[in-house]
């Protein structure tokens, strides 16, 4: 038989070699060590397989398994025997631990494997993740490559310790359909296949689980002397430890690195196991060593072995902690040396040319931060944001229910306001899916979690992307925001398919102080999901209240003006009510333009807002007629808006512009009318960047400046406020468009050529202190409203930007001369730099037209302003003015 490493080993010797003296047991042991002996050959080739799925990987392979003989005789030194029937089935899970790392041991495709569900749920995590959204049906069942490929990796990682539990029962067959078992001995794969898959799988439990699964010894086969008893609690001890401690060079050889050429995270995992020479034991000490130093090139590989072999580390001290606590023999490893500094490590990892501080970010007190980030920190002063942030929760939660339950009949929030002896309280309930103990614990506690697109939550709850779950949550701090309302929190929750007994209640004293979990008792029925009841800090009819943004000061519209669109209906009980309000279900990328103008600006009841409602409808009419769509690439809708100006109507209320982010409220804007769908930029969701496209966005404009001018309002006024904003989108701007104001009038730029070829000298403002909002435009006193006569040769740019998001689609930078962006780092205010910052705008057309109408260069025009230090002023002689600020052009000479 050829010698193989595992077979020096202590461990091997004093249990499964043959001995040379006479042997009372020598047929026994021969029967084990030729069974596993045959599985070591079978698994070879399966091993081998490995690298074919996961190339990135490092080396999994027959000689990983035997190495974990080596470092099996390193964590259990002499402290701890065993008998050659456990170290049979040790072996053998040796072998079986990892020998699922590949396609090949699952007997079909990956998918196939895994089932429809749970893989459709891990492609829409890894879409989420890589496209910022849920993936459609379609992307489900076809997912692009690069995703399918990262979630059959994923797919292996997460269930091949599962999967090696089947491995002992799994038959292959041969070319003449024969079967064949990695264990063919019938007696030993039942006796001791179970036990040997367990043990294969419990290397990625928790430590605190293997009490648990392994309490019991087990006696020893018929033919077997009777001490032959095996302990599996040892054992899976054993294989954790020398598993997660057998990291050296062999696992990651140069020659293979540079064949395979691994990438991101996995690469570095290969440049530093490449450094590591064998471990030994010194002590309870496992020690590492570096085989050379590590340069400047390779810190993040040194870095990323102090923090893997910390892991090994926390693995040798759980063990350990376990057999103590259990009264159990302990083994010889115990920690590793080393990792408790940057500075002891790097006695035994050696750097070069640079050195290790750890300067990491730390958070000593992980209460101060969630206090310091949650609620205004995070999300402002405005506590309705809170609001809206329990509702998207709630409805996330039923949503997800009603996927895993389709008749499901409570698909509702509920929203109530109450008043007990001058303290009011907010609840909101949902009959969802609930929470169990461990998601409260790890999941909602958990500040920056990910929520729905976890994967504890999807494994939890399999079925939910199959389904077509699409949650709106997003950041997962959205709890947090609670604390905006008040420091006095309780959350009752049962998850969906739980008893009464698992229901739990959750109470807070503020985010800074550590939260009480407690069982519900004594409250007879607790519904199945989550309700959220919150001690006001302030009245709701307060300044600073829950109310401080609604026309009317009720719940009802509070929730209509969060909540553009819902799934599911959403139940408001005002204080005192006897029954609720109903917000119907509502899309708004379905909805007539009639429907969403009335969802986004809902009619006025009041009697004595008469004149409000009739202002109300005749904008309505306007919006049915001018809105247009904006479409994704998939032509699904994700606006229906117009331009809007301010000044086309009168009154206390406006009409502005709605951005959404998942049908909830997150910005408003003054640029147009309607709403356009946004993503958000940051978790308090005020600000968010739009889902559509500059082009999309430029079809929208296009398609708007059309029904203006067809419904005869596109004015001098309008033009004047969208001159801007219709230049940075179609630059240059259109020739009849005005944007320039003169005392003889406005401009466009056709007239503006003539009015400059008239000249020889100009001066140009941009309007400031002065106004110009009237109908028609004209320059106007900012304090008295009296009408302002400028010089004849005075002409005034008018160049206000939109408002976001418009202006951030459409941004002047985008359309600026390229010509001049050598200078846009010059460390002075040159005449370049400043061609290169206004080139874009409105003021970069009129510099450009103005050279050529004079037939000069641009250099001939700034140039002299830059001598003059751009200190150009105009004064009007105007009482209470002061002198205007611009810049006075001269036409050059020979011009």
């Amino acid at each position: 038989m050829t010698e193989h490493i595992h077979m020096s080993t202590t461990l091997w010797q004093n249990t499964l070699a043959a001995r040379p003296d006479a042997d009372p047991h020598a047929v026994q042991r021969e029967r084990l060590r030729t069974s596993y002996t045959e599985l070591r050959r079978k698994a070879a080739v399966l091993l081998e397989e490995n690298a074919r799925s996961m190339p990135d990987f490092t080396v999994h392979d027959v000689s990983h398994v035997d190495a974990l003989w080596e470092t099996a005789d390193l964590v259990c030194g002499d402290e701890v025997g065993m008998n050659p029937a456990e170290a049979y089935v040790l072996g053998c899970a040796f072998v079986l631990h990892d020998a699922a790392m590949g396609a090949a041991a699952y007997g079909t495709t990956v998918p196939e494997a895994l089932g429809e569900q749970r893989w459709h749920d891990l492609v829409s995590l890894a879409y989420y993740e890589r496209e910022g959204c849920w993936p459609d049906r379609d992307e489900l069942d076809d997912p692009p490559a690069e995703i399918a490929e990262t979630c059959v990796a994923t797919a292996i990682r997460e269930t091949h310790a599962e999967q090696a539990k089947r491995l002992v029962d799994q038959p292959w067959r041969s070319s003449a359909g024969n079967e064949i078992f990695l264990i063919e001995e019938l007696q030993l794969r039942e006796w001791y296949g179970p036990l040997i898959g367990e043990l294969a799988a419990s290397h990625w439990w928790p430590v605190d689980r293997l009490a648990g699964e392994f309490r019991h010894s087990i006696g020893s086969l018929p033919w077997q002397p009777s001490e032959w008893i095996i302990e599996p609690l040892k054992l899976a001890c054993i294989l954790r430890l020398a598993d997660a401690t057998q990291v050296d060079s062999r696992r990651a050889p140069g020659f293979l690195f540079s064949l395979r050429r691994p990438r991101g995270g996995s690469r570095e995992h290969w440049r530093f196991q490449e450094h590591i020479s064998r471990p030994y034991r010194k002590g309870d000490r496992v020690t590492y060593s570096s085989l050379r130093p590590f340069p400047p090139q390779d810190a993040t590989a040194w870095w990323l072995a102090l923090e893997y072999l910390r892991g090994i580390d926390r693995e040798l001290k759980a063990v350990d902690a376990l057999l103590h606590d259990l009264g159990r023999d302990r083994l010889a490893a115990r920690a590793v040396a080393g990792v408790d500094s940057p500075e002891r490590f790097a006695e035994l990892f050696r750097v070069q040319d640079w050195r290790p501080i750890d300067a990491t970010v730390k958070v000593s007190d992980i209460p101060a931060l969630v206090g310091t980030l949650g609620g205004q920190q995070l999300y402002g002063d405005e506590p309705e944001v809170a609001l809206r942030e329990l509702i998207q929760n709630a409805q996330d939660a039923v949503l997800a229910r009603q996927t895993l339950q389709p008749d499901f009949p409570l698909g509702r929030v509920e929203i109530r306001l109450t008043e007990n002896d001058g303290d009011w309280f907010l609840e909101v309930r949902d009959y969802g899916t609930g929470m169990d103990e461990d998601t409260l614990v790890h999941g909602l506690l958990d500040f920056g979690t990910s929520g729905w697109s976890s994967t504890s939550v999807r494994n939890r709850l399999p079925g939910l992307a199959d389904g077509g779950f699409r949650p709106s949550g997003r950041f997962g701090i959205g709890f947090f925001s609670v604390f905006l309302l008040g420091d006095q929190v309780e959350l009752i929750t049962r998850r969906y398919d739980a008893s009464l007994a698992d229901a739990r209640r959750l109470t807070f004293d503020g985010p800074s102080h550590r939260p009480l979990l407690t069982p519900v008792t004594g409250q007879g029925w607790v519904p199945e999901g989550t309700t959220v009841r919150v001690k006001l800090r302030n009245s709701p009819y307060a300044s600073k209240g829950l109310f401080s943004r609604t026309d009317d000061e009720r719940l009802a519209q509070l929730a209509q003006r969060l909540v553009l669109e819902n799934a599911i209906a959403i139940h408001t009980w005002e204080p005192g009510a006897n029954d609720p309000e109903t917000l119907s279900p509502f899309s708004l990328a379905s909805g007539s333009p009639e429907e969403v103008f009335d969802r986004l600006y809902p009619p006025q009841t009041a009697a004595s807002r008469a004149g409000e409602e009739k202002l109300r409808l005749q904008t309505r009419d306007d919006f049915v007629r001018r809105a247009t769509e904006v479409r994704d690439a998939k032509g699904q809708r994700i606006g229906l808006a117009m331009l809007w100006s301010s000044m086309l109507h009168q009154g206390q209320r406006d009409f502005r512009g709605t951005v959404t982010v998942n049908g909830f409220l997150s910005d408003n804007s003054v640029s147009f009318a309607g709403y356009l769908a946004g993503q958000p930029s940051r978790a308090s969701r005020d600000k968010a960047a739009l889902v559509a496209s500059r082009d999309q966005m430029r079809q929208w404009m296009r398609t708007q400046e059309r029904r203006l001018r067809s419904a005869g309002l596109f004015d001098h006024s309008l033009q004047m406020e969208l001159a801007y904003i219709l230049h940075c989108a179609f630059a240059p701007l259109a020739d009849d468009i005005a944007f320039a104001l003169t005392s003889q009038g406005v401009l466009c730029l056709s007239e503006l050529r003539a009015w400059m070829g008239q000249r020889k000298d100009l001066f140009v403002s941009f309007g400031w202190p002065l106004s110009w909002r009237t109908r028609p435009p004209q320059l106007t006193h900012p304090l008295s409203g009296e009408r302002i006569q400028p010089p004849e040769n005075c002409v005034f740019l008018l160049q206000y930007g939109s408002t976001a998001p418009l202006s951030e689609v459409f941004q002047s930078a985008a359309n600026r001369d390229t010509a001049y962006e050598f200078a846009r780092d010059h460390t002075t205010s040159t005449w370049q730099k400043h061609r290169w910052r206004t080139s874009g705008d409105l003021y970069g057309l009129f510099l450009r037209t103005l050279s050529e109408t004079w037939s000069c260069t641009i250099e001939s025009l700034l140039a002299p302003l830059e001598r003059r230090d751009w200190s150009d002023s105009l004064s009007l002689d105007e009482e209470n003015l002061g002198p205007l600020p611009g810049y006075h052009f001269r036409r050059p000479q020979g011009s």
